[in-house]
């Protein structure tokens, strides 16, 4: 295992942040500023998470965190007797509020100190990320003229903002017990371990994690799991991923619960139900390949050290084909992993292949290369509290 490098971060000053996030989709954009904001208030720092739609914590994050205070976007901004904001944080390009902007200048005029107001912006691996990161952008009118925007990008390499990783990840996922999860979370159908393990070779189950949109490739993929010599036990998240597999299954969607099971063939399908991160994140440790969505859930995927396929959110104008290629490249994706993406996304409509245990053991392999890569720089929260402390 590569080392870890971890910040020195006990002489930071603690400080308020607030991060704001509008919610497109229910799962990313929230997800992604939850994990931000829990890992800030695991280093100390108080933070105010606004959001317009924090429905998807009640089960995301059901505990809440120490340190992290929720407010609806809407809410006045902080009175005098509160804390004042040392750090604003805009998340995915969502515009703070005028209202907001107009109290916290007038703060700012008052304590003699500005904020530092950082844009953090989507993930990518593409190569204006470097060239746009940490770039400055000068606020021309308004009650905030004159104040710096600065520019944040996430990202793969060392010339970028790095990726959510909380500091004891690897230390928690290398003590995870994968068998004891497994046998907690088998398929009621699937053969006990041992009458698996009495088999004839190819008789294993593949466990295999599915959180998707709707990938046209989907109902060839699961005939190819049903007709496989090795079973498959399918872990489908709620919503629409679940609702994915229903039509392509030609099943009615009354008649398939959360948490309910299937069976066709050899492949054996668990409907999961909403869980919190923590959760979800111990179900792609415990699988041998997982179809992971969006951002939030490809960082998790990485970290996972888990063969994966991504399904990158679809534009209307096909500029997530550059994106995808341009991950694809970063992750140095052996061919028959490029070609499983391109069909999974829709870049082509070639048959998919099922990927036989060489192959598996290739793509795993390739993805714990990129982990080892990661692991080699700062993450996320390490470089903005650097930032930051740079900048005020």
């Amino acid at each position: 295992m590569s080392r870890t490098h971890l910040p020195t971060l006990t002489t930071q000053p603690t400080l308020q942040w607030d991060v704001f996030c509008r919610v497109i989709d229910n799962f990313g954009d929230i997800g992604v500023c939850w994990r931000l904001a829990t890992q800030l208030a695991g280093q100390g720092q108080r933070v105010r998470l606004w959001v317009d739609d924090a429905s998807a914590l009640a089960w995301m994050a059901p505990q809440g965190c120490p340190g992290v205070e929720l407010r609806d976007w809407h809410a006045p901004p902080p009175g005098a007797q509160e804390a004042p904001t040392d750090v604003m944080v805009e998340a995915f390009g969502c515009e703070i509020a005028p209202e907001f902007i107009a109290s916290t200048a007038y703060q700012a005029s008052v304590r003699g100190r500005k904020p530092v107001w950082i844009n953090l912006e989507y993930l990518s691996a593409e190569r204006y990320v470097e060239r746009n990161h940490r770039l400055p952008s000068l606020l021309s009118s308004g009650p905030a003229q004159g104040w710096t925007r600065w520019f944040f990008y996430p990202g793969f390499t060392a010339a970028t903002g790095g990726l959510l990783r909380e500091p004891d990840l690897i230390q928690r996922q290398e003590a995870f017990d994968v068998a004891a999860w497994q046998n907690a979370h088998a398929h009621p159908s699937l053969p006990a371990p041992a009458a698996a393990a009495a088999a004839a070779a190819g008789a294993a189950v593949r466990w295999m994690s599915l959180f998707c949109y709707e990938p046209a490739a989907l109902p060839q993929w699961l005939q190819l799991c049903e007709a496989a010599s090795t079973p498959t036990h399918l872990l489908v998240a709620p919503v629409r991923p679940a609702h994915a597999v229903r039509q392509a299954l030609g099943i009615s969607s009354k008649n398939v619960l959360q948490g309910t099971t299937d069976k066709r063939g050899q492949l054996y399908i668990s409907y999961r139900t909403p869980c919190p991160q923590a959760v979800f994140d111990e179900m792609l440790w415990a699988c041998d390949l997982n179809a992971v969505r969006g951002e939030d859930s490809l960082v998790r995927g990485l970290w996972a050290g888990k063969a994966l396929v991504w399904h990158i959110y679809p534009q209307d104008d096909d500029a997530h084909h550059a994106k995808l290629q341009a991950f694809l490249d970063w992750l140095q994706a052996p061919a028959s992993l490029r070609q499983l993406h391109h069909t999974w996304n829709g870049l082509d409509d070639l048959p998919l292949q099922w990927p036989d245990d060489d192959t598996l053991r290739e793509w795993t392999a390739c993805v714990q290369a990129a982990r080892a890569r990661l692991l080699m720089q700062d993450n996320l929260v390490a470089q903005l509290l650097g930032f930051v402390m740079e900048k005020r």
